[in-house]
């Protein structure tokens, strides 16, 4: 099993910036990709980004230019830097990891509150 803790969320104004972070420890040998997801009140939980562990990314669109996913192998960790914030970034943020590249996601943070007021 994988345990995955978030950290770094918090309450910040628009235009701001926040940092996440996510620990993974257990059976770190099994990750592959680690990510990060959002879901925000009253909509469903959406990828935000996504790391291989050769470094690859994705992003949903309407955080390319704003957010940036990295991962430290050494360090078991991966990070979101987020810029630019805007209130719909509002949600929880929940960190995930997969067992293989491209494959589902199969383990779950508990989610780190981020809340950008206008």
């Amino acid at each position: 099993q994988v345990q995955l803790v978030e950290s770094g969320g918090g309450l910040v104004q628009a235009g701001g910036s926040l940092r996440l972070s996510c620990v993974a420890s257990g059976s770190i040998f099994s990750i592959y990709d680690m990510g990060w997801y959002r879901q925000a009140p009253g909509k469903q939980r959406e990828l935000v980004a996504r790391i291989t562990r050769r470094g690859y990314t994705n992003y949903v669109d309407s955080v390319k230019d704003r957010f940036t996913i990295s991962r430290d192998n050494a360090k078991n960790t991966v990070y979101l830097q987020m810029n630019s914030l805007k209130p719909e970034d509002t949600a929880i943020y929940y960190c995930t990891s997969a067992s293989r590249t491209l494959g589902p996601m199969d383990n779950w943070g508990k989610g780190t509150l981020v809340t950008v007021s206008s």
